[in-house]
């Protein structure tokens, strides 16, 4: 009698232990639901025991039975991905699921994979002003489940950082009116926060602190639920300039990002040697901890792109003070919190941040609580003339997009080899993570995916092999032309990485643009386009056939744009008017012909904007700022954001262009900032019917730009 209890009671055990996996499971169960659909329910998912700091994973396939063990949630995800493109089965994209699931799984022998990176972090600060401000929870799902099976676990997370703050403003006694003057429009706001502007672009109302905190709590809820570290904003020492009126002794920093502000849009900062500073970063995240909980990683930016400030004492001391003071007041919220900074400035100002002063900046800060990202190496490599941040965690990486730019562009062979390169030089010190840090997603997939699979490899990446890998995931194929395709575009658009890949159509000028405009870029597009009879029933292929195509008619419309400016320098009025015409066209097709691609629209950007509210003046307002983000949203960054959207081609290019050509024939002065701000206090966007069949139209269109060889 005893035994059979014993034989029970350890049966109900191991049940139990089984029904606990299964229910520990289900986030990554979920995951996998939504992306690759009914079908993952055939998929086993287990635990393996973490026995050193960094994630790894195991697939075996057997009798179409699939099952994937992983030591985290997020590991899992990774390895039912990684076992869905090993064997050609799909892949997941802005664009949307591409996964071809078969009745049974494909047989594989046990795949042992190890991401190198304790860290895996994913997101660039300014990346919530030029991709993310409007986005709704349904977009932020979507993109959760992207980062998921990416298999990255340390994601940037800003939202509603003004709510929280505006909390802690009134409780020192602020007034609204005072606290409306400090903020900016909802898609400016990253720059706010690292004291880069203030008061620019409206009012922030109560109900977008409202949403966004809705929003913050789905996000953070997902994000946990699926193994991620959230990295939170914190008290960075800008102020609103009337906290003077509550402390008139108070000692304010004067910041200077860009003199093409005024004196009224610049913040002031509050440094950390002052007991109020460590006051307001307690009240900060406390206030922080109360509504969402706590949090690890917190960033604290207070001089990106800005001179240092300067006093009596060296510059070294300063910083160092700076530094320490900065993590006192951290720790004295939370004592188990780890700092964390943008590396970008050391590269980008290397002049004001020799290694002496990077040295003195962390030099008072614990080595395990400070994680400096390094995400910008195809820029300049910060981390090696600071000797690996001197022991200090950090985390290696690359911003592949600036400004959300849709031009193809990038350093394919740097992105494959550079982190591999990385992990075996003894110089990395305490390198701990690999960051992908894009101002812009939803372009470039290739170089998105390429690095997503770097995080997971300690070597580096075998280009060829990788890229039929990709190309048959993505369209299902991959033909001998499309081979040669992707072999002229690393010769061309993915050879080099262009920070500013704008048309000259998108920046009003009539100057040759850095966008690759080589024979090889015009060939490769020629040949992925000769590929449709195999590849155009995949959604993919036809997006990017769209793009590519566009990309053509752009750098036709260019070179139109440069005859036209030297005809006008010759006096020859009739063949200016003739190509401008000609350019225009071209520019009216491109436009039509992005209307069906599945992203590169302006009216879902402001769609995304409008859907916040449903006050008609609210929705305006949100729009408002929408428009302002892609076009000339500040005097030292107007069209930097030049992105090949339906919508803003016809709305805002071709219409400035065309008043700038007719200014030039009339000799007279096209108000050009008027127009501008005129169009983004203009909510909407016009209508267009798109082409019935846009693969025909994108050959066609490619054809005759390509026949069309005057002017070269």
């Amino acid at each position: 009698m005893n035994n059979k209890l014993i034989f029970i009671a350890l049966f109900l055990m191991v049940q139990l232990q089984v029904f606990a996996q299964k229910l520990n499971t289900l986030p990554a169960k979920h995951v996998l639901l939504r992306t690759i659909g009914p079908k993952a329910e055939r998929i086993q998912l287990e635990w393996l025991k973490n026995k050193g700091n960094t994630d790894y994973y195991q697939y075996s396939a057997k009798n179409g039975v699939l099952t994937v063990k992983a030591t985290t949630t997020n590991a899992l995800t990774r390895g039912v991905y990684d076992y869905l493109k090993d064997n050609q089965l799909g892949m997941l994209d802005w664009v949307g699921s591409n996964f071809k699931v078969p009745a049974k799984w494909p047989d594989a022998p046990i795949t042992k994979i190890t991401s190198p990176y304790k860290i895996r972090q994913s997101y660039n600060v300014v990346t919530f002003g030029y991709t993310t401000p409007f986005w709704t929870w349904e977009r932020w799902e979507q993109e959760l489940d992207w980062q998921a099976m990416h298999g990255f676990n340390t994601l940037m997370a800003p939202v509603a950082t003004e709510a929280i703050a505006t909390r802690v403003w009134k409780k020192l006694g602020l007034t609204q009116k005072e606290i409306d003057s400090f903020y900016v429009s909802p898609s400016l706001l990253p720059w706010q926060r690292m004291g880069n502007i203030q008061n620019v672009g409206g009012t922030l109302p109560s109900t977008w602190h409202t949403d966004q905190i809705e929003l913050q709590h789905k996000i953070l809820a997902r994000m946990r639920e699926l193994g991620m570290e959230p990295i939170l904003q914190s008290f960075a020492g800008f102020v609103p300039k009337a906290i003077k009126r509550l402390y008139p002794e108070l000692l304010l920093h004067n910041t200077l990002w860009n003199a093409g502000f005024p004196a009224s849009q610049r913040p002031v900062m509050l440094m950390p040697g002052d007991p109020l500073f460590m006051k307001i970063t307690k009240m900060y995240m406390d206030e922080w901890k109360a509504e969402f909980g706590d949090a690890k990683y917190y960033l604290v930016d207070s001089f990106n792109e800005m001179e240092l400030p300067k006093g009596d004492k060296p510059v070294t001391d300063i910083l160092a003070d700076y530094g320490k003071f900065t993590y006192d007041a951290i720790r004295l919220a939370n004592p188990d919190a780890t700092w964390v900074i943008q590396g970008w400035m050391f590269g980008y100002q290397r002049k004001q941040w020799p290694p002496e002063n990077v040295k003195a900046l962390f030099s008072k800060v614990p080595d395990d609580k400070i994680m400096i990202l390094d995400y910008a190496n195809d820029y300049a490599n910060s981390w090696e003339p600071v000797n690996g941040f001197n022991g200090k965690q950090w985390v290696y990486g690359f911003v592949p997009n600036m400004g959300g730019k849709t031009a193809y562009t990038g350093d394919l062979e740097l992105y494959a080899t550079g982190a591999g390169k990385t992990l075996k030089n003894p110089a990395r010190n305490n390198l701990k993570g690999f960051s992908i840090s894009g101002e812009g997603l939803e372009n470039n997939t290739a170089v998105y995916e390429l690095l997503a699979d770097v995080a997971w490899n300690n070597n580096p990446i075998d280009l060829n092999k990788w890229l039929k890998d990709f190309s048959i995931n993505r369209y299902g194929n991959y033909p001998e032309k499309l081979k040669k395709s992707w072999d002229l575009l690393r010769k061309s658009s993915y050879a080099k990485l262009i920070d500013h890949p704008q048309f000259n159509w998108q920046t009003g000028s009539f100057k040759r643009s850095r966008i690759n405009n080589s024979k090889d870029f015009f060939k490769s597009v020629a040949l992925f386009l000769a590929c449709a009879p195999e590849l155009k029933k995949s959604k993919n292929y036809q997006a990017d056939a769209i793009e590519r195509v566009g990309l053509v008619l752009g750098l036709k419309a260019e070179n139109l744009l440069i005859a036209t400016n030297d005809a006008f320098e010759k006096k020859d009025t009739v063949k200016a008017n003739l190509y401008a015409d000609k350019a225009m066209k071209l520019l009216a097709d491109l436009d039509r012909l992005m209307e069906s691609h599945p992203l590169n629209r302006l009216g879902r950007w402001i769609n995304f904007a409008t859907a916040h509210s449903n006050d008609q003046s609210l929705q305006n307002f949100y729009a408002s700022s929408a428009k302002r983000i892609v076009t000339i949203w500040g005097p030292p960054v107007n069209d930097y954001s030049c992105r090949m959207w339906s919508g803003l081609i016809r709305d805002f290019y071709i219409p400035r262009m065309k008043l700038t050509l007719e200014a030039r024939n009339k000799r007279s002065v096209f108000d050009k900032k008027a127009f501008e701000q005129n169009w983004v206090d203009d909510p909407g966007v016009s209508k267009i019917e798109p082409f019935s069949n846009p693969i025909s139209a994108a050959q066609q269109l490619l054809k005759r730009a390509m026949l069309d060889k005057f002017p070269l």
